[in-house]
């Protein structure tokens, strides 16, 4: 199940905001003009509790809903780049201003670009995060041809690494440069997969999107695009890296997503 964090903050910050501005308005007056002890005039705990935690929600909600937000990497799909147990960073206004909870773009910032790592909600189900590398923008004519790219008739450059431990299957580490020679990344080919062809257009107010990890991702190849309102931000730190069961991988905290 995947939880809402957001939705989850929102009605924090309602039930608590609520319970601290009633006993503000309606029930501190009467205690402070009550003749009791001191102990019967106390601030009930709840009311203490809702003061404290309704600024600090305040602040995280904000802080996520519109300056950065953390996700963790659940699958290898994204291999090299990311690895499972890797806690990135999302930045959340690149591609506009959107109101939390409900994703509603109200200021229009820029739009996602080839090449950058894209944090979204799956199409087949919103309710799920998916990341992935923007390979099409709108207009763009994307072709695929025994695993290389082709991008409005220009050639995705590979250039052989080596090969890369990865599980069950034999990878191989390449450097791929989509055309403009500054967009570079490494990707893995697993040799036993066979190659999927295709040529398509990307339509507007839609993005195609692929795994590094091209022969182990489900993306735009099987499910379509990336449609902008399910946009969520623009990976582009990893903060920490600590898969379940194994020690903390140091190296890897501070690496700043290409």
């Amino acid at each position: 199940m995947n939880i809402d964090f957001s939705l989850i903050l929102a009605i924090l910050i309602l039930v608590s905001g609520i319970i601290w501005a009633a006993d503000v308005w309606f029930f501190a007056p009467r205690r402070s003009g009550a003749e009791k002890p001191a102990a019967e005039a106390k601030e009930p705990a709840i009311v203490e509790f809702s003061r404290f935690i309704f600024p600090v929600v305040l602040i995280v909600f904000l802080l996520r809903g519109f300056i950065a937000e953390p996700f963790r990497i659940p699958s290898g799909s994204m291999l090299p780049t990311l690895e499972i147990g890797d806690f990135i960073l999302v930045s959340k206004f690149s591609y506009g201003i959107r109101i939390p909870v409900i994703n509603k773009k109200i200021i229009d910032l820029g739009t996602p670009e080839r090449g950058d790592v894209i944090v979204f909600r799956y199409p087949e189900n919103p309710s799920i995060d998916y990341i992935k590398r923007v390979i099409g923008v709108p207009g763009d004519e994307i072709a695929y041809y025994n695993k290389v790219l082709y991008i409005n008739g220009k050639i995705a450059e590979q250039q052989p690494v080596g090969p890369y431990a990865g599980g069950f299957l034999q990878y191989q580490r390449l450097t791929e440069t989509l055309p403009d020679p500054k967009l570079k990344h490494d990707i893995l080919h697993a040799s036993s997969q066979a190659a999927q062809d295709f040529v398509l257009t990307v339509p507007e107010n839609g993005y195609f999107v692929m795994g590094d990890n091209r022969d182990n991702s489900r993306d735009s190849r099987y499910w379509g695009f990336v449609p902008d309102e399910n946009l969520l931000g623009r990976a582009f730190f990893v903060w920490m890296s600590w898969e379940f069961g194994h020690w903390p991988k140091w190296h890897r905290i501070g690496t700043v997503i290409h």
